[in-house]
């Protein structure tokens, strides 16, 4: 019995196909739609359930019929055998059916040849199956009473390649498909012992035989046998009276079923492999949520050992059930089972998942339906523990609000905090205070101990400033050797008495570094503010003020914030100090002070372990024939000869314009001095810094113009280096004179590179060569997993964007050594060299790449 699906819309056409078709055998299932019968070809059992399909063409053009015809066109419908009925073939479909193997195209006028055109098209498509079978080898078990009847049987199919054992009776044919994987068994309907349709029942039903298609075979045509047959499990019932050859077509199509069943065993066991490989989570459900498989990832995530413990239950009752404050979510709010009954995708969306074991692990989820054959049959989830990404997030949230050396609030926190106080003192009649600390000798440390030194100093007095606060109050360091508190509701008539004693904490302080003792003074400015106040920017503007109205008094002092007399006292200070500066531009009190960059290329393991300073000069005497990259770093020289470092002068210098000269003065002088190397024979690369104030293209262009006229100096030995909040802050006038002063050959230099917020963003649309990572990532390497977690992810980023990268404060070996297996370019520091006013002798200049990078 062949089961025919026919689909036509005409009724008239369809019912004498139909007639046809049932007087010699056939089955016919009709739809009436075009979407029907492309949803019944979609069905994952569509092809054992029909021997053939019948597709009416529409007179009209009609979308779903286009898309039955396409879908038969697919790898897995190719033999299927296909007859298109038609009142005027036209060109289109002519050439379908000729392209397409086992297909005919017939006239509705022909109806009556349609049972033999078919007929002709099922044995010519069994042949086919049966030639296949040659190559996959199936196992027939023949079970008939009738000895005449196995041996003919026998002949025949083993004449198609078929492997055929035989059994005279039901019961040894249970024994021998026991023993044997036999894919089909062929019963007769009446035996003695018991009926086909019982035994088809005892092989459907035993674990180690239910996997056989059945077939029942009889002599006699007869509603019943056929009805109890089918009702047994039977997947065809075939009849001894028939030809050979329709036999064998019925054999043809049971045999196309079982290779569709082992192609898709096979890869369900492929895809069963690719889950059990992969390390993430992945686990499916049915539309109520119920697993229907996961894998040993998910499992092992979950704390479960097997599999079994969890297919067939609820997702949501095994570890998607509360939140991670353990609040229950219940099934009808929960976004996975939604998404389960719905189809909804849903893409890196976190949330927590639930061990056995009780405890919560962050996921991260894909979310997407599955869909079988056009049919939502389920969602398909993947996840990963996000465990340790949550804790590094958090500690770069932390890294983001506090100091990485101190371990103090940073001042972004101290802003939001002080902006928060102001604004609830509106509503309160209570005094608050902020004092501003900056240490008086601690650039004296640094520059003589060392940087390692100066960050030991700043712990310490951090420490010791902490032991003194109340749990109300907010330590922060702002930045270099200065602090804040802010002290909410404090006596103002004792805030002058509470500030002495942090003074005096510091002037106590008595700091040993390598045998030597330090002395270490603070100068204290406090600023009150009230309900009046208008601004948290005039709080810190005023305590910053009364600070350096403090250092103005001789340093080591307390200053309160007077707003009648300190402006002007603070004024008369700045004046003084702009004086100096014009008169050291005037009178050539600025000197100029070289720090070398070396490339991580030129550094093997026995010369980075070399003792702090030296690195430079073992390098020099090693690596002949060469040039070398230097900064250039402006000091200005006090009445008494002694080297005053520019963080205390170049504020003041912006404050009254004169950053722009001071900018001008550096590139000369440098100019000239990279000129006089190059009359030596030697060459050099000097990386100088421009401020904000002298991004003015319309200045600077003309100026290295003349510059380059006069000296006859190679313009890419000049490397520019601009902050990156500098350059963000003045972002079009960055990109302009970078643009135009690249075209005579200088280079630039992303500097301070991760102390921003867009730096990424930036990075990739500046054109720098060189991107110079911020140097309190870098000290913080070798202790803290974080700053290595960012220094790596800027280096990466910025090779895949085609800059260099320089590593700035490598102040010991351990860092160079984080640095090398970070895959840093360049690096700079107290280890390497200090800055020095002299350049080697041009008999010590040595090859490096840094020239020519």
């Amino acid at each position: 019995m062949h089961p025919v699906l026919i689909i036509e819309k005409s009724t008239p056409l369809l019912e004498p196909l139909r007639r046809h078709l049932k007087l010699h055998g056939f089955i016919a299932v009709v739809a009436h739609t075009y979407d029907d019968g492309l949803q019944q070809l979609r069905n994952s059992g569509a092809l054992p359930q029909y021997a053939a399909v019948i597709i009416g063409r529409p007179v009209s053009p009609d979308r779903h019929a286009a898309e039955v015809l396409s879908l038969l066109c697919r790898p897995k419908y190719l033999n299927f055998p296909v007859m298109v009925m038609t009142h005027d073939p036209d060109p289109d479909l002519l050439d379908w059916t000729e392209r397409r193997a086992h297909t005919a195209l017939l006239s509705w006028n022909d109806c009556a040849q349609g049972v033999e055109c078919l007929t002709k098209l099922l044995l010519a498509s069994s042949q086919d199956e049966l030639a296949e079978n040659r190559l996959q080898k199936i196992r027939v078990l023949l079970v008939d009473d009738s000895q005449t009847a196995r041996a003919s049987y026998k002949r025949l199919m083993r004449r198609y390649g078929f492997d055929v054992d035989t059994a005279p009776s039901a019961g040894k044919a249970m024994e021998m498909a026991k023993q044997h994987p036999y894919d089909i068994a062929i019963v007769d309907y009446y035996m003695p012992e018991e009926n086909g349709d019982a035994l088809c029942r005892r092989l459907r039903k035993h674990p180690q035989t239910k996997h056989i298609t059945v077939a029942i075979i009889t002599g006699a045509y007869e509603k019943k046998v056929i009805r109890d047959s089918l009702d047994a499990g039977a997947a065809e019932c075939m009849f001894k009276n028939e030809a050979p050859t329709l036999f064998t077509a019925r054999l043809a199509a049971i045999t196309r079923s079982i290779r569709t069943r082992r192609t898709m065993e096979a890869e369900h066991e492929r895809l069963l492999g690719i889950l059990r490989s992969v390390g993430d989570g992945v686990y499916g459900v049915n539309r109520t949520g119920e697993i229907t498989f996961i894998n040993p990832g998910a499992c092992n995530i979950l704390g479960y050992s097997e599999d079994h413990q969890l297919i067939g239950r609820s997702a949501h009752k095994l570890f998607h059930y509360a939140h991670e404050d353990k609040t229950p979510i219940s099934r009808k709010s929960c976004l996975l089972q939604q998404a389960y009954r719905d189809g909804n995708e849903m893409h890196n969306w976190s949330t927590v998942f639930w061990h056995r074991s009780g405890m919560p692990i962050p996921v991260e989820c894909t979310v997407y339906p599955l869909e079988i054959e056009g049919q939502f049959e389920g969602t398909v989830v993947a996840f990963r523990d996000i465990t340790e990404r949550r804790i590094l997030e958090r500690e770069l949230l932390w890294q983001a609000s506090h100091d990485s050396l101190t371990k103090l609030c940073n001042r972004g926190v101290l802003e939001k905090d002080l902006e928060n106080e102001v604004n609830r003192l509106k509503r309160s009649t209570e005094t608050s205070a902020l004092l501003y600390l900056d240490l008086d000798r601690f650039k004296f440390v640094n520059d003589t101990a060392g940087h390692a030194a100066g960050d030991r100093l700043l712990i310490e007095i951090s420490q010791q400033l902490q032991t003194r606060i109340r749990d109300s109050d907010l330590l922060a360091r702002l930045g270099g050797d200065e602090f804040a508190i802010l002290m909410r509701n404090i006596d103002k008539d004792h805030i002058h008495a509470t500030a002495e004693g942090l003074r005096e904490i510091l002037e106590t302080h008595a700091f040993i570094h390598e045998g030597r003792k330090f002395k270490v003074n603070g100068s204290i400015g406090v600023a009150l503010f009230n309900q009046y106040t208008l601004s948290p920017g005039d709080v810190l503007a005023n305590a910053d003020l009364a600070c350096r109205v403090a250092k103005g008094k001789g340093r080591n002092q307390t200053h309160l914030y007077n707003a009648d007399r300190d402006e002007r006292i603070a004024l008369d200070l700045e004046i003084g100090w702009s004086g100096r500066l014009q008169d050291a531009l005037r009178d050539g009190n600025f000197v100029l002070h070289y720090q070398p960059i070396l490339a991580m290329n030129d550094i093997d393991a026995e010369t980075a372990n070399a003792p702090s300073g030296e690195l430079w000069n073992l390098i020099c005497r090693t690596l002949p024939q060469s040039s070398w990259q230097y900064e250039v770093l402006i000091r200005l020289l006090n009445p008494r000869g002694d080297i005053v470092y520019p963080g205390t002068f170049l504020p003041t210098a912006e404050r009254f314009g004169l950053m722009h000269q001071i900018d001008t003065w550096v590139l000369t002088h440098a100019v000239e001095k990279l000129s006089a190397l190059n009359r030596q024979g030697a060459e050099a690369t000097f990386t100088i810094n421009i401020s904000g104030h002298s991004l003015d293209a319309d200045h600077m262009v003309p100026l290295m113009r003349d510059l380059l006229s006069k000296h006859k100096f190679e313009a890419s030995s000049l490397v520019f280096e601009i902050s990156e909040a500098t350059a963000i802050a003045n972002i079009d006038a960055a990109k302009k004179l970078i643009g135009e002063l690249r075209e005579f050959g200088c280079r630039f230099s992303l500097d301070d590179f991760g102390s921003g917020f867009s730096s990424f963003f930036h990075l990739k649309h500046l054109p720098v060569d060189f991107v110079k990572i911020d140097g309190h990532f870098v000290q913080g390497m070798k202790n803290c997993s974080a700053d290595r977690a960012i220094v790596s992810s800027i280096n990466d980023i910025a090779h895949s964007f085609g800059k260099r990268t320089v590593a700035e404060f490598v102040e010991n070996a351990d860092v160079l050594r984080v640095l090398q297996e970070s895959g840093v370019d360049f690096v700079q520091g107290y280890h390497i060299s200090r800055p020095s006013g002299d350049l080697p002798e041009f008999s010590l200049l040595h090859t490096t790449t840094a020239a020519q990078a």
